[in-house]
């Protein structure tokens, strides 16, 4: 009889702590709530930045951060979101490496209870709690009218050069936004092509977004096109950058205009040293609170403000995509020779020293 009556002890303790684990959300009494990090990479300058100000203002919120990069693999980052979940995360905050891949570990963090927001990119599911980004269409308009611009397409002489001939350089396959900033692209271009002004000789996508594979591309489309080009539209900085790397060696850097996207350190500089024509500011200063927030609000069942809901047909320039997806987008700003000072320098986005690194001191504004 003592034994019997020393296992219904037991049992009514474990009921007692289930209901307390339970009434806990999982977690032991007093414990902090647990928000999973998710980074396709870190080779990208602008992740690891955002990756310690994301964890710096969930961890001063009172949340417990996992973070984790996936190092373009997309096998890994889905087993890591699997792992997050199964250490009990309530939130993740995933930059996918594949907006297509992630969907099978995303579903099932949603599926689990776990409030998931697309960071910067897409996930193509209508499951995740909210996908915050900038204007990435727009992204794709101020990188060609900043071309269009420098190379003064308006006046351009047809009869006497021929049309303008113009490269595309797309971003990674595997990233949405890099088909939302060739649609901007394209919104600018067509009319010019239509109207026999320009014509595309070359478009390729970048795997990974990788430098070393642009000037890969750049190279060969050089070599087809026999040097004979006028315009490069690039969709980030690191891809623009090593197009350059090709073009300079057949002394056309700074004589073709090029795009870029991040006003990254390294592409600032080279805007500075007038070989990058424009960049495009997606200040990460503030998406990253913006991305805590929304965030903190999902969790406490809390209503977001400025969130609109987009369909995925519409976010991916896919009809067959059905469902729709809660979306906060922000402003971007072109950035080039006469304003990266004021927008990259002063405004702190970059630092002086960075952006006018290798610049004689008497051709330097001041610093501010």
């Amino acid at each position: 009889m003592k034994s019997n009556r020393i296992l219904t002890t037991v049992f009514s303790v474990m009921v007692i702590a289930s209901i307390l684990l339970a009434g806990c959300g999982g977690q032991a009494s007093g414990g902090k709530t647990k928000v999973g990090l998710s980074f396709s990479d870190f080779a990208t300058e602008r992740w690891k930045n955002e990756e310690v100000l994301m964890r710096g203002l969930l961890e001063d919120m009172g949340y417990e951060v996992i973070s984790a990069e996936a190092n373009h693999d997309v096998k890994l980052q889905n087993d890591q979101i699997d792992n997050m979940v199964s250490q009990g995360v309530k939130g993740l905050i995933v930059v996918a490496e594949d907006g297509d891949a992630i969907v099978t570990s995303v579903d099932k963090a949603a599926d689990a209870g776990v409030k998931v927001i697309a960071y910067d990119r897409l996930i193509k599911t209508s499951k995740i709690a909210a996908y915050m980004s900038f204007d990435n269409v727009e992204v794709g308009r101020q990188q060609a009218l900043g071309v269009m611009t420098a190379l003064d397409i308006d006046n351009w002489d047809v009869a006497a050069n021929g049309p303008a001939r113009v490269v595309q350089l797309a971003g990674s396959p595997t990233d949405n936004n890099a088909t939302l900033f060739t649609k901007g692209q394209t919104e600018i271009l067509q009319p010019y092509v239509d109207s026999g002004k320009i014509e595309i000789v070359a478009q390729q996508g970048i795997d990974n977004w990788d430098a070393a594979n642009a000037l890969k591309v750049m190279e060969n489309i050089l070599t087809a096109q026999n040097n004979d080009i006028d315009a490069v539209v690039a969709s980030n900085d690191g891809t623009a950058l090593g197009a350059l790397q090709a073009m300079k060696a057949q002394g056309l850097a700074g004589q073709v205009p090029i795009s870029g996207q991040d006003a990254t350190a390294d592409g600032s500089n080279s805007i500075v040293k007038g070989e990058l024509t424009v960049s495009i500011l997606k200040d990460i200063r503030n998406l990253s609170p913006l991305a805590v927030e929304v965030m903190d609000k999902l969790l406490k069942g809390e209503t977001v403000d400025g969130m609109k809901n987009f369909t995925l047909a519409e976010l991916t320039v896919d009809d067959s995509k059905t469902g729709e997806v809660p979306c906060v987008f922000l402003e971007v700003q072109q950035v080039n020779k006469d304003n990266v000072h004021e927008l990259v320098v002063v405004s702190g986005f970059q630092a002086y020293d960075d952006v006018y690194r290798d610049i004689p001191e008497d051709q330097r504004p001041p610093k501010p």
